[in-house]
């Protein structure tokens, strides 16, 4: 492998091991054949079922793949600033370990990023999207309730889905938005977005085919993943902004970065 692969795609993973090798198989015949180099990180947090096993399984099997295997859960926000952090690429790419959308949408995100974009992040609310089975109900009013929330306490009007768990970026901007980014649940992907925004970065939202899949961790009301828990982080995201918590204007260093996650 090349000392700077050119993509890296990085699958947070939380009770996946009935899932995540079929997703690897499919992430590793498209890349061959496209010819790309590339590595695959499987960044486990902390599951109680045997997911770290299986992507370890096939890692000895296939070439390229890393398997960070957190001890403790933490949050999908947490495992996915690890692995954008931790990875290498021109190019970091983060979907979901169900294969809700495919490694396929690569064909159209890339060309994103010669047109100068920094962040390319797919919406399942925009012109050409396609959702090929919705989730319950119940979910799609509260992720509706949530948008309007978001819209109007970070202004990002432009965004009908910040949610959606395909988001790709270059590695300067991964680099900068990462080391910046504390929330560690679902809160986790408009932080990124805002972030992007205000240091600066080109950011584009492309369509996707999205197939809600069974298992999903999402919770309801209440709970550590819970719509309330993503409504506080917003309100906390905000509140970072205001006081300058995020060090914008500046490099992050280490004692600024613990300053940020004393704030959570």
């Amino acid at each position: 492998m090349e000392s700077q692969p050119f993509i890296s795609v990085i699958i947070p993973s939380y009770k996946e091991g009935e899932r995540i090798g079929t997703t690897l198989l499919e992430i590793d015949k498209y890349l061959k054949q496209k010819d790309l180099s590339y590595e695959v990180l499987v960044v486990v947090d902390g599951s109680p079922d045997n997911t770290a096993e299986v992507a370890r399984n096939y890692a000895l099997q296939m070439e390229n793949i890393r398997v960070l295997d957190n001890q403790e859960n933490h949050g999908k926000g947490y495992v996915v600033r690890q692995g954008l952090l931790e990875s290498k690429g021109k190019y970091r790419l983060f979907l979901d370990a169900d294969g809700s959308t495919s490694i396929t949408h690569l064909e159209t995100f890339l060309p994103a990023f010669e047109e100068g974009f920094d962040v390319v992040i797919g919406s399942r609310d925009i012109e050409g999207a396609f959702v090929q089975v919705h989730q319950p109900k119940y979910r799609e009013v509260m992720g509706d309730m949530g948008n309007w929330a978001i819209r109007i306490v970070l202004g990002l009007w432009s965004y009908p889905d910040t949610q959606c768990g395909f988001k790709m970026l270059s590695a300067e901007a991964a680099e900068a938005i990462a080391s910046r980014m504390v929330v560690d649940r679902f809160g986790f992907d408009f932080e990124l977005i805002i972030l992007a925004h205000k240091l600066g970065f080109r950011v584009k939202q492309l369509p996707v085919r999205w197939l809600n899949e069974e298992g999903s961790t999402v919770g309801g009301l209440f709970g550590p993943n819970g719509f309330l828990q993503v409504l506080l982080d917003l309100f906390k995201t905000r509140w970072r902004l205001m006081t300058g918590a995020y060090h914008l204007g500046e490099p992050v260093r280490a004692e600024n970065h613990s300053e940020i996650e004393a704030q959570k």
